[in-house]
């Protein structure tokens, strides 16, 4: 540290701006989960609005795992060895839970339902299957006011579904069923992250890859058809802007930066906070009108996430470091 002869008096204010608090890891994972929060939203209101739009999905998925690659490439070349080197196990469960299997399950499951819908049931379903995973894994069950927590997670999307059990909606209810496979498939992704030694940036290389080969592979063989050539360019911009840049670039290296900041479990249970945002937005945005099922059932998994984020903390957790 530099001094001056100032005199103390003009010396203090100096050096203890220089020696001034830095957020921790774990206040910096919790900032990057909040953005990321508002991008999931974001997303959530696109799978929707992607059925009233000029793009297919194929378009929407090459602009989703396409712009990363395009913004990142010299990046991901530096990190080739790295990516190559990830077992195939967390290879899969990274490719297959955040790419193209999650991403058409999501937008097909959209398009049957509504924005309420995908921005609760995908993430508000996370937190369960992830605990699920865990225990599989060899830990624990979750108990006390975590199990209390996941329990309303899951009465509040039950909460969303049986309005359209009585009288019987099979469209809806086929879409919710397609959510909650896309949940599962997320909830797999946030496990897989845990399993790689790669930062945010080599993570979505390993996620944008496979699933930009697929999508390019399955649109040049006519298996998903594209019309990204004569979409409007209003529905490009917004689709390159919310999937591309958001989902794709931003909500990839800041979920990445929070699983190994915070952890899968609480990054999974504080991400199914979304689901509120995305009812507020979706009155302006996609004019629609939260029914009485979602009016409970949202309250229901916020209040599961409050529960869940309060159990307590032990001090044998593993911290986790984050990469820069």
């Amino acid at each position: 540290m530099v001094t001056t002869n100032a005199g103390p008096a003009t010396a203090s204010p100096p050096a203890r701006a220089a020696a001034g608090p830095r957020l921790s890891p774990q206040a910096k994972g919790t900032i990057a989960l909040v953005v990321t929060v508002l991008i999931w939203a974001a997303f959530a209101l696109s799978a929707r609005a992607l059925s009233a739009s000029s793009l297919r999905p194929a378009d929407a998925a090459l602009l989703r795992f396409g712009v990363p690659l395009i913004v990142l490439a010299p990046a991901l070349w530096r990190r080739r060895r790295r990516i190559a080197a990830v077992r195939p196990a967390a290879a899969l469960k990274i490719a297959c839970g955040a790419g193209v299997p999650f991403f058409l399950a999501a937008m097909y499951g959209g398009s049957l339902t509504s924005a309420a819908f995908v921005g609760s049931i995908v993430p508000g379903m996370v937190p369960l299957f992830v605990s699920a995973l865990m225990v599989a894994g060899g830990r624990g069950a979750p108990r006390g006011t975590q199990a209390a927590g996941l329990g309303l997670i899951a009465v509040g999307v039950l909460a969303l579904v049986w309005r359209y059990v009585f009288p019987l909606n099979t469209q809806v209810l086929a879409g919710a069923g397609i959510l909650l496979v896309a949940s599962g498939l997320w909830a797999l992704y946030t496990v897989g992250l845990k399993e790689v030694d790669l930062d945010p940036v080599g993570s979505i290389g390993l996620l944008c890859l496979p699933s930009f080969a697929v999508m390019a592979l399955l649109a040049l063989t006519g298996v998903l058809p594209t019309g990204l050539a004569s979409a409007a360019g209003g529905d490009i911009a917004l689709f390159l802007v919310v999937q591309g840049l958001g989902v794709g670039l931003c909500a990839g290296l800041l979920y990445a930066y929070a699983i190994r900041s915070l952890g899968a479990e609480r990054s999974s249970t504080v991400g199914s906070l979304s689901p509120v945002a995305v009812v507020l937005l979706a009155v302006p945005l996609l004019d629609e009108s939260p029914t009485l099922a979602v009016l409970v059932g949202v309250p229901l998994i916020g209040a599961g996430v409050a529960l869940a984020n309060r159990r307590p903390r032990t001090r044998t957790q593993p911290e986790v470091p984050a990469h820069a």
